[in-house]
């Protein structure tokens, strides 16, 4: 693994309503995640996940104060640090950024949990929710 200083430093959500998880599908449609991106400069963990979610699910709400848990992964030739938070969710629009590259999902823990294929991803989800 690569040092703290060459980490992608990325932030997430897992959106919940009324016990459902929202998973969407990643870009290439082939693995089902939560919405996650890079932390641009100028914005924290918990803008990048609230951005996240409205531009990958079209969902707004409110993210618990401190994280969930964290995970890393290997991408770009680089590893990646995800932050992860819980996300309330107040509203999901019919009409998203993402809306014709993702498919959106509520389904309940143990369905999400059968459907992440990333054990860190995995894990910190059934840490928070589960």
């Amino acid at each position: 693994m690569s040092s703290e200083a060459n980490w992608v430093r990325q932030a997430a959500a897992i959106p919940m309503k009324a016990d459902k998880v929202c998973l969407v599908t990643s870009t290439s449609g082939k693995r089902w995640v939560v919405p996650k991106g890079m932390i641009d400069p100028g914005m924290n963990a918990s803008e990048t996940a609230l951005q996240e979610a409205w531009e990958e699910a079209g969902l707004v709400g409110s993210l618990d104060p401190a994280p969930v848990g964290s995970y890393f992964y290997d991408k770009w030739g680089s590893t990646c640090h995800v932050t992860v938070f819980l996300m309330r969710v107040t509203e999901a629009a019919d009409d998203w950024p993402e809306r014709e590259v993702r498919e959106r999902s509520w389904v309940t823990v143990k369905q999400a949990l059968g459907r992440i294929v990333d054990d860190g991803l995995r894990e910190v989800v059934r840490k928070a929710v589960g």
